[in-house]
């Protein structure tokens, strides 16, 4: 069964870190451009950044830029989100997503082919 499983997220207060984990179950992800969303209460998913297949290029919003980091294990089986600085406006469930291709395909959620499982992250004051 093709699947992303992913790990990290958690309640913190402004300021803090979090580390989202997004690994592979049944397929690699080395040769494909993952991307993280972000979906908050009452919205829909929201594209938050993007890293190509071997992390020569990463795209990030520009809410969540100088903040958040994507990255990937050098043999791609896993991808990484970290998250510093958070504010009560990152609160939402985080989702990573397999796109099709090697390079970032766009920000749109309908690029991705498989999703992870999301994560919630709760920022709090």
């Amino acid at each position: 069964q093709l699947q992303l499983v992913q790990s990290g997220g958690g309640l913190v207060q402004p300021g803090a870190s979090l580390l989202l984990s997004c690994t592979a179950s049944g397929f690699t992800l080395s040769s494909r451009a993952i991307a993280w969303f972000r979906q908050a209460p009452g919205k829909e998913r929201a594209w938050v950044a993007c890293i190509a297949g071997g992390a020569e290029y990463t795209s990030y919003v520009d809410s969540v830029k100088g903040r958040f980091t994507i990255s990937r294990e050098y043999d791609g089986s896993t991808v990484y989100l970290q998250m510093n600085n958070l504010k009560p406006e990152d609160i939402g469930v985080y989702y990573c997503g397999a796109q099709r291709g090697y390079y970032c395909s766009g920000t749109s959620p309908t690029f991705v082919e498989f999703w992870g499982n999301g994560t919630l992250v709760t920022v709090f004051s």
